[in-house]
């Protein structure tokens, strides 16, 4: 097992930690819940949202706490969970992490035809539709996630070892490091605790050929690179990072969020996100990546996949 560099355990004594589990029905939550309580969790699933602030508010779990919540929940709507998750991610006393389970439709299709099992959101109809009409009633919630696990394909085994593998309370993974992209025409993105603007780098949208592609694509990373403030501010911004991380870990944070923003969210932003990621990785910190407008444009495409997080150690 590699211990993350500074790791003087998983989380210090000064904050709550919680894990709130949601996502798409059939996708794993379950599992999931169950996985964090062989962890050493205390699990409680599908809380009324007005009694979640009064138990984590009240006297200290003594453990870390994972809360369950999908749209069974009588209270649930999305924009309720959402200023759940704001007001308790502003609590100092609380360290507040949001796991989002996702799956592709054809896939929970295919797992809801195998079980029989009627979809909460169309008991009595074709699961197809209560899908279709559950995914898009989260759409908010998933752009929300700190952590989000795709587990189309994936195995009960593979999942639960998945969910040890980022919420173990023992040496590993220490801190998480959330390296996202957006664009500032659709807002900042809530949650950020560090945030740099790459508007002022070569923008290959103007470039033909290059427009069309995205920051992960060599090209554009290419033009974005041969900026001559490029290589400067890739290694002031990953320097810094890589000065605090440390003192965040020992301070017993167990997540910081870094964004990076350009205009369209598709090619500098993304290309630095990815490289700051690599950079991050290659130094051993554990790196989820995301990439907040390619997920919007995946999701509006009828059966592609959305962009899940990519994994370092």
């Amino acid at each position: 097992m590699t211990q993350v560099p500074g790791t003087t355990g998983r989380q210090g004594d000064r904050a709550q930690r919680v894990v709130l589990v949601t996502g798409a029905s059939g996708a794993g939550r379950t599992t999931s819940i169950a996985a964090l309580e062989d962890q050493g969790y205390e699990v409680i699933d599908n809380l009324p949202l007005s009694l979640v602030p009064r138990l984590l508010l009240g006297p200290p779990m003594g453990r870390p706490v994972a809360l369950g919540i999908d749209v069974r929940n009588r209270e649930f709507s999305a924009s309720r969970l959402i200023e759940l998750i704001d007001r308790l991610t502003r609590e100092p006393a609380l360290d507040l992490e949001v796991l989002y389970l996702d799956c592709q439709s054809d896939e929970l299709v295919r797992r809801y035809g195998e079980t029989r099992r009627r979809h909460p959101l169309s008991p009595e109809t074709d699961p197809a539709q209560g899908i279709a009409m559950e995914l898009d009633l989260l759409a908010p919630i998933r752009m929300r996630a700190d952590v989000l696990i795709d587990t189309t394909g994936m195995s009960p085994h593979e999942l639960k070892a998945e969910i040890a593998r980022w919420f173990a309370l023992g040496e590993a993974p220490g801190l998480l490091v959330s390296v996202s992209s957006f664009s500032y025409k659709r807002g900042i993105p809530r949650g950020l605790d560090m945030m740099f603007d790459c508007r002022f780098l070569a923008n290959p949208h103007w470039v033909p050929d290059l427009r069309a592609l995205d920051g992960r694509d060599a090209a554009v990373a290419a033009h974005v690179q041969a900026d001559a403030l490029y290589a400067e501010f890739l290694e002031l911004v990953t320097g810094l990072l890589l000065f605090v991380l440390p003192a965040h870990l020992r301070e017993g944070k167990s997540h910081l969020a870094v964004g990076f923003g350009c205009t369209g969210g598709q090619h500098r932003s993304v290309a630095v996100a990815e490289a700051v990621a690599a950079a991050l990785t290659e130094a051993r910190w554990h790196v989820a990546t995301r990439h907040r407008e390619l997920e919007r444009r995946a999701a509006a495409v009828p059966g592609v996949a959305g962009i899940g997080l990519g994994q370092g150690t």
